[in-house]
């Protein structure tokens, strides 16, 4: 399976692959994505609540949770690691990307996003379902090794690889409030800025090739070589993240607490204005 897949080849697979619907909104805004999945999804979909699915020990929100929490969470919404796994939704933030890179995370051995989400299903004219789902209980062994990811004492300790900040650039400068109460405004000193929403066409549909390469380096970023994927919550950073898989590299890591964590923090070093 593609790292991503059109709705056409997903249409003709929903027999033999598990659909995960991602979306997520920011805090305050007026969408309630769990409403809007009851009312329509995929055949077959479950939803994976990105704000529930969290360590619920971690001050900042939907961090990665400890491998036992995750499996039992995954579990419980009829998953099972070793099948095939699309993901989709239907938000600005792509969040697509965030579940795609946490499957992968706990042990899942092929995920896939579709390409142009739910909007691009329903233009296809491709079927849906309402109402809630009832899954049965999956089998996600715990995973024994989950992939690297950085911590703020890494980045504090210089022990990370540079930073590309996926936030829109205003708010990377500083000149935007941030939505999180009690967060600064600015960004990680030495960052780099990449806002996600360069990675994706006017479509929807995350950019191929060459453009995908020319929107890393309009930004001078390599994404060939290491980096650090951070943004307001670890979520849009996954599709910095997702966009170097598709060109061939897994060379970055997550920093999952990202902005909300570092920029809540009063004793963290923070600049505004453009990059160095």
């Amino acid at each position: 399976m593609d790292t991503l897949v059109t709705p056409e080849w997903l249409a003709a697979h929903l027999d033999t692959v598990q659909v995960v619907d991602a979306t997520t909104f920011l805090p305050g805004t007026p969408r309630d994505a769990e409403a809007e999945f009851r009312a329509a999804h995929l055949p077959g979909a479950v939803r994976l609540d990105i704000g529930t699915f969290a360590d619920p020990d971690a001050a900042a929100p939907h961090m990665l949770s400890p491998p036992a929490l995750a499996s039992q969470m995954l579990e419980a919404l009829g998953l099972h690691r070793d099948r095939s796994i699309v993901v989709y939704d239907d938000s600005p933030l792509r969040t697509s990307a965030r579940v795609w890179f946490t499957l992968r995370h706990y042990g899942a051995r092929d995920v896939a996003v579709l390409d142009g989400g739910l909007a691009r299903w329903k233009a296809g004219g491709h079927p849906l379902e309402s109402g809630a789902p009832s899954p049965v209980p999956g089998h996600w062994p715990v995973a024994e090794r989950t992939r690297p990811i950085v911590t703020k004492a890494m980045l504090l300790e210089e022990a990370a690889p540079p930073v590309v900040d996926a936030r829109a650039y205003n708010r990377f400068m500083g000149e935007a409030k941030e939505p999180r109460e009690g967060t600064e405004s600015g960004h990680i000193p030495g960052a780099r800025s990449l806002p996600f929403g360069e990675l994706y066409a006017d479509d929807g549909t995350m950019k191929r090739g060459a453009d995908l390469e020319a929107a890393f380096a309009a930004r001078g970023v390599d994404p060939h070589a290491p980096f650090t994927a951070s943004c307001g919550s670890g979520v849009t950073a996954c599709s910095s993240l997702l966009a170097a898989h598709l060109l061939g590299s897994d060379a970055g890591r997550l920093y999952d607490g990202s902005w909300s964590e570092w920029g809540a923090d009063p004793d963290t070093p923070k600049e505004q204005g453009p990059p160095a």
